[in-house]
């Protein structure tokens, strides 16, 4: 299918109220343009140098996700027009989004990346720090961001059974957290399992390859 009709059979699977985050890491410009003329405006990217050099080339109303691990000298890269940085997963990383922000008088976005898979090779925060972090943040440890969420991701198994067991782990932390302060959004699921992450409760969904096709690595055109 074309990346039209690809786009258009998410969006028919997407419950009102879910945000679709257009994840198009290795894909070039014209593609994302093409999805943006769909009426996307939400794009989530892995990796700072490449989010640098599309960021200029593609339409000002885009809001940018970083969704990839991000390393602490990196953020000033992108602290002037990042719109939300979905994978923080340490106090080190908050408090240097937050002082770049401040340098640009900004209020970043930004989601506690939660550790809930089981494999090893996953970042994230323990459920015990996340909740640290969220209480320093309500104390106002971090004036110039905003914490709208969680993030997580599930292990890459077929396994459905434990893929809804760890998008569950990460929807209760998802409703503690609320109780104390109100959190817009719980990023759960990708491409091969967001149906199965939004029947556990995410109301942001991160697809790539469902919506651009297979990814060439070796063609990173941007």
């Amino acid at each position: 299918m074309s990346i039209k009709e690809n786009y258009k059979a998410i969006q028919d699977q997407l419950p009102s109220g879910v945000q679709l985050v257009a994840v198009s890491k290795t894909h070039p410009v014209s593609a994302i343009q093409e999805v943006y003329d769909l009426g996307q405006r939400i794009f989530g990217e892995n990796k700072v140098q490449e989010l640098m050099e599309k960021q200029p080339l593609l339409p000002s109303d885009i809001q940018w996700h970083l969704i990839g691990h991000l390393q602490t000298n990196k953020v000033k890269y992108i602290a002037p027009f990042v719109d939300t940085i979905q994978s923080v997963d340490s106090q080190k990383l908050l408090s240097e989004i937050n002082k770049e922000a401040g340098k640009h008088n900004r209020i970043i976005k930004v989601l506690l990346q939660v550790k809930i898979a089981a494999e090893e090779t996953k970042f994230g925060l323990e459920i015990s720090e996340a909740k640290d972090l969220f209480q320093q943040y309500i104390e106002g440890s971090f004036p110039n961001i905003e914490i709208t969420g969680l993030m997580g991701m599930a292990t890459f198994t077929e396994d459905e059974q434990q893929v809804r067991k760890e998008f569950l782990i990460l929807k209760s932390l998802f409703d503690e957290l609320n109780e104390l302060k109100t959190l817009d959004t719980l990023s759960m699921g990708m491409s091969d399992d967001f149906p199965l992450a939004i029947e556990s409760g995410a109301n942001s969904v991160r697809v790539g390859s469902a919506i651009f096709g297979r990814r060439d690595y070796s063609k990173q055109n941007f």
